[in-house]
């Protein structure tokens, strides 16, 4: 993975053809390809399809699903029951998400004003 200036480029999932100007300003993951049955497996061919995500769509999803992480954890009751988390710890965190889930909402909404200046 590079890091370059403000995006992100997956290298070792895409050939180094892909790696171009417009690496910059997207997140570049090429879809798993169908082996080919005649045995001519010595080229290279480029993914059939890739999937594009702009930087600030995938930091707001990782907020959001960081942020339903602690009401699961806190409310839903099942990680305390197969024993992942003890009561006390389910408890800290019902606690913890009234000051996460606002946080992450006041992110999600400065990166969107970001995005749009």
């Amino acid at each position: 993975m590079e890091v370059v200036g403000k995006s992100f480029c997956f290298a070792n999932l895409a050939p180094r053809s892909h790696l171009n100007r417009s690496c910059r300003n997207w997140v570049t993951l090429p879809q798993a390809k169908k082996r080919e049955l005649s045995g001519n497996s010595g080229t290279r061919q480029a993914p059939i399809f890739t999937l594009r995500v702009p930087r600030p769509v995938l930091v707001r999803s990782a907020i959001t699903v960081f942020g339903l992480g602690f009401i699961d954890a806190g409310y839903s009751g099942d990680w305390s029951r197969i024993g992942v988390i003890s009561k006390e710890v389910e408890h800290l965190l019902k606690i913890a998400a009234f000051l996460v889930i606002p946080l992450c909402i006041v992110l999600v909404v400065a990166i969107s004003e970001e995005e749009k200046a």
